[in-house]
C-alpha cells in the first residue's frame, strides 16, 4: 500500500505516476474523502476535549453538592454526538482504505514509461538462440513420447493440468533440487518450507488482494482460505507484524512449492502444453532488506536467477518491464526470458521485483532503526529462481536431438544418477 501521506501531501504526483501505468485516479473523490476525514478528525478532537471538560465539571459540582442533572444531560448529548461522529469518521476511513487498497505501487524513476509489454526494454542478453540442423519440436511433441501426459491431467483435474511420468518426473524434481542447492550453497539463501494454504490477511499483505482475487483458488472451509499463487505470499508474510533488529538484515529465503492460479485474466492464452498451467512448481527467492539496500538487492537477486540459466547453458535475455506491464505491488521488475526453439521465441521464466515498502506497509513489517530506536518499514523483494515447469520446457527444447531424445545438461546429470540422455 502507498504511504497515506502521499495522498495527503502530493496527490498530483501519485496521479501522474498512475497515469504512466495506464490508470486514471479519481482525484476529486480522494480529495473530497481526505478533506472530510480531516474535518471529522478535528471535530472528534474538539468533542473529546469538550467531553473531558464536562466530566471535570460534573466531578467538581458533585464535590460541592450541586445538582448535576443538567450537566449529565449535556454529557449524554455530547456522547451521542461523539459516537455518531466516530461512526462517520470510521466510515470515511474505510472508504479511503478501500480506495487505497486498489492503487498499485508507484514505479521507480528508472522504469521505462510505456503503454504495453511491447515497450519493455532489453537490458542484456546471454548466449545465442540454439541452432539445429533439423526443425526443432516443441515440448508438447517431445514430451508425448517421454511421459508428458496432458490427457491424464485433464481426466483427473481438467484443462491446464499435466501428469509427468518416469524420467520426466525425475528431471522436474532434479531441476528444483539443483536450484535449491545453488541458492542455498552459493547465493546465501536459507531454505524455508511454508503452508500452501493461506488466509485472507496473507493475500492482502503481499498485494494479491483485493486487486487479483479473481486469479486465486479459494478453499472451501470454515473461514476464508486460498491456495498460494506463489510462495512469495507465505514467505513474505512470515514478517507480518514483526520488528527485527537492523543487524539481522538482510533476510534471504528460498522456497520450493507448487503454485496455483486460476489464470482468470488469460483466457485462451498459451493453452498448448505446460506454459500456462493452473498448478506449477516454482523455486522462489525472497529478500527482506534495509530500505537503502533494496535496489542493490534487486540487481543481486536477478543475477542469482540468471546464474541458474547460465549453469544450464540456456540462452536468455533480461527485460526491464515498462510502467504498463509491471506488477501491482512492484516498483521495478526485471523479467528473464528464456529461448524456446519450439516457439522460436523468448518466453518469461523468471520475474524479479522490488516492492520497496509497498508490501511492508500492509504487513507492518519493520526493523528497528539503531539511531532513533524507532521501528521503520523494511523493503521486500521477490524473484523466481526459477519457474520449474518452464525450465523443464526450456531444457527439453534446447537439448533435443533429431531422434527426439533429450541430452541432460551437465549440471543435472548427478541428480539423475549419472544419466546423460533421456529417451
Amino acid at each position: 500500500m502507498l504511504d497515506p501521506k502521499l495522498i495527503r501531501t502530493d496527490l498530483q504526483k501519485v496521479a501522474e505516476k498512475m497515469q504512466q501505468r495506464g490508470i486514471t485516479l479519481n482525484v476529486s473523490q480522494l480529495l473530497a474523502l481526505e478533506d472530510r476525514r480531516k474535518a471529522l478528525q478535528t471535530q472528534l478532537q474538539d468533542l473529546q476535549n469538550e467531553r473531558n471538560t464536562n466530566a471535570k465539571k460534573v466531578g467538581q459540582a458533585k464535590a460541592k453538592g450541586e445538582n448535576v442533572d443538567a450537566l449529565l444531560q449535556q454529557v449524554k448529548t455530547l456522547g451521542d454526538t461523539l459516537k455518531s461522529t466516530e461512526d462517520e469518521f470510521n466510515q470515511v476511513q474505510n472508504e479511503l482504505q478501500q480506495l487505497m487498497a486498489v492503487i498499485p505501487n508507484i514505479t521507480h524513476d528508472s522504469v521505462p514509461v510505456g503503454k504495453s509489454e511491447a515497450d519493455n526494454q532489453v537490458a542484456r542478453t546471454w548466449g545465442e538462440p540454439t541452432q539445429f540442423k533439423f526443425i526443432p519440436k516443441d515440448h508438447v511433441d517431445l514430451g508425448a513420447k517421454l511421459g508428458m501426459d496432458f490427457a491424464a491431467g485433464a481426466k483427473i483435474s481438467g484443462a491446464r493440468f499435466v501428469v509427468l511420468h518416469s524420467k520426466l518426473a525425475r528431471l522436474h524434481r532434479a531441476l528444483a533440487q539443483f536450484m535449491l542447492d545453488l541458492h542455498t550453497e552459493q547465493h546465501g539463501y536459507k531454505e524455508i518450507y511454508v503452508p500452501y494454504i493461506v488466509n485472507t490477511d496473507s493475500m492482502y499483505g503481499t498485494g494479491q488482494f483485493p486487486k487479483l482475487k479473481e486469479d486465486s483458488f479459494a478453499v472451501k472451509h470454515e473461514g476464508e482460505f486460498y491456495l498460494i499463487p506463489t510462495s512469495e505470499v507465505p514467505v513474505t508474510n512470515t514478517m507480518r507484524d514483526e520488528i527485527v533488529e537492523a543487524e539481522q538484515l538482510p533476510l534471504k529465503y528460498v522456497c520450493h512449492s507448487p503454485c496455483f492460479r486460476s489464470e482468470a485474466g488469460s483466457y485462451g492464452k498459451d493453452t498448448r502444453g505446460m506454459l500456462r498451467q493452473h498448478q506449477f512448481d516454482k523455486v522462489e527467492m525472497v529478500q527482506i532488506v534495509h530500505p537503502d539496500k533494496s535496489y542493490e538487492a534487486l540487481e543481486e537477486m536477478t543475477k542469482h536467477a540468471e546464474t541458474v540459466l547460465q549453469k544450464l547453458k540456456l540462452p536468455y535475455r533480461v527485460m526491464t518491464l515498462c510502467t504498463a506491464d509491471i506488477g501491482f505491488a512492484a516498483a521495478k521488475t526485471y523479467d528473464l526470458e528464456v529461448w524456446l526453439p519450439g516457439q522460436q521465441a523468448y518466453r518469461e521464466i523468471s520475474s524479479c521485483s522490488n516492492t520497496e515498502s509497498f508490501q511492508a506497509r500492509r504487513l507492518k513489517a519493520r526493523f528497528r532503526d539503531p539511531v532513533t530506536g524507532k521501528p521503520e518499514l523494511v523493503h521486500t523483494l521477490n524473484g523466481s529462481g526459477l519457474a520449474v515447469g518452464r525450465t523443464l520446457i526450456a531444457v527439453l527444447e534446447n537439448y533435443q536431438d533429431e531422434q527426439g531424445r533429450i541430452h541432460v545438461p551437465e549440471v543435472l546429470q548427478s541428480y539423475l544418477g549419472g544419466a546423460k540422455i533421456i529417451e
